[in-house]
């Protein structure tokens, strides 16, 4: 029986991109100028009134 060998072989690093399937996607969205603001989300709202409590 062998024992463990005393120089162990190195990790297997694969050619880059193999492993990742990767794709650009462009999430640039055009707003016109006179478009309304858009509605905080719902943790930028529960902050906004967080610190309207603590002013009062």
């Amino acid at each position: 029986m062998s024992g463990p060998s005393s120089s162990p072989r190195p990790e297997y690093a694969p050619r880059p991109g193999v492993t990742w399937q990767t794709e650009l996607v462009r999430v640039e969205q055009l707003v016109d100028d006179d478009a309304p603001d858009p509605r905080p989300n719902r943790k930028t709202r529960r902050a906004m009134q967080r610190a309207a409590r603590r002013t009062k």
